[in-house]
């Protein structure tokens, strides 16, 4: 079968044959539809981020699949089930408590593998196997789009965090502001759009001119772009209004510290990105009054499991149709694979096609 990789020492993704995998006991066969392109992907490729297998010269990219079973083998599965997988797996060194009792997501570094990203084949491969309780079943009308079913899921379980914060009295969020414009950042603006919650003001702060797709996006959803080279993350609540609730998925670190001056009373911010090391200085006084005389919180959130993964096939459905077909701008077969990693102003996402139902 063909997959596509990258190999150590490299710094492009290439097309590879591997042998056609076996499914273990446990496990299903899955032929796969289509694997998304994100961030992620990119740092990996790039090196700075995730790790190859053990002992392998290269690792299979791709980590978010939507695909369907060919052969179920002897789970509860059934030929023709379209199924995404989950990504985290139990380390090379074997499972631990976060395993065993249901929550690979909330694994601290070290104790997991993440399929496509670090210690783990991915599913850019014309066949993939897995267990049966990392496989979650989707309708076959999501099959086309199935490939965005992992990245909802990052926010469903960023914003179970998030609202868990703040159990403990009446909240209710009328202001909400996504940092960042990429795909996740415009999927969870769609998302607190058509969210039960409502929120009356929704913003998006990203550093493009006009005209651009992602703006149009925004606009449309009824949200208000922010560029941050004019309006930077602090000034916000002088400029807008102070936020109940911000969702970080730009990976500088500068915005974690500013989000807590962006903050309403009792405000949460989620934080999604992976920054690299930087150091700078910060008004620790006032960060740390802020939090305190203003019962604010910040969450991080990393990764998701099952109970996202089916929740955002809900979510999925309310999502408006235009914004799907706007969101995704190209879906590329396996010989046209190298589009897919295009990184320019008119790319936002982008898949892989392997097969079709």
């Amino acid at each position: 079968m063909k997959a596509i990789v990258v190999k150590r020492g490299e710094d492009k993704p290439v097309v590879i044959d591997k042998p056609r995998p076996e499914p273990e006991s446990g496990e299903a066969l899955v032929r796969t539809l289509r694997v998304g392109v994100d961030g992620t992907d990119h740092e990996v490729i790039a090196g700075g981020h995730g790790g190859f297998p053990e002992g392998e010269d290269h690792l299979v990219l791709g980590h978010e699949a939507v695909g369907v079973v060919v052969d179920p083998n002897d789970t509860e599965l059934e030929e023709g089930d379209v199924v995404v997988p989950t990504v985290r797996r139990p380390p090379a060194s074997g499972t631990n408590e976060y395993f065993e009792r249901g929550d690979p997501d909330m694994a601290p570094d070290g104790m997991y593998a993440e399929r496509g990203i670090v210690g783990e084949h991915g599913f850019m491969s014309d066949f993939f196997t897995s267990p049966e309780k990392y496989l979650v079943r989707i309708p076959r009308s999501q099959a086309e789009l199935g490939f965005l079913i992992e990245p909802i899921s990052i926010t469903e379980k960023a914003r179970e965090l998030a609202y868990a914060s703040r159990s403990t009295f009446d909240w209710d969020p009328t202001s909400a502001l996504v940092l960042g414009n990429g795909s996740l950042g415009l999927l969870t603006l769609a998302m607190l759009k058509t969210d039960d919650k409502a929120y009356d003001n929704l913003y998006c702060l990203g550093r493009r001119d006009r005209p651009d797709p992602t703006i149009d996006i925004i606009e449309e959803l009824g949200g208000t772009y922010v560029d941050s080279r004019k309006t930077p993350v602090e000034d916000i609540p002088d400029t807008y209004e102070q936020m109940d609730f911000i969702y970080e998925a730009t990976g500088f670190p500068k915005h974690a510290i500013q989000s807590v001056q962006a903050l309403a009373p009792n405000g949460v911010g989620a934080l999604l990105g992976v920054p690299s090391d930087w150091a700078f200085e910060v008004d620790a006084g006032a960060f740390h009054r802020e939090m305190v005389l203003h019962n604010k919180a910040l969450v991080g959130s990393v990764n998701s499991h099952v109970k996202h993964f089916e929740a955002a096939t809900v979510t999925f459905t309310k999502l408006p149709r235009w914004f799907l077909r706007d969101l995704v701008t190209g879906i590329y077969p396996l010989s046209e694979f190298e589009e897919a990693f295009d990184d320019d102003d008119t790319t936002i996402k982008t898949a892989i096609e392997f097969s079709t139902v």
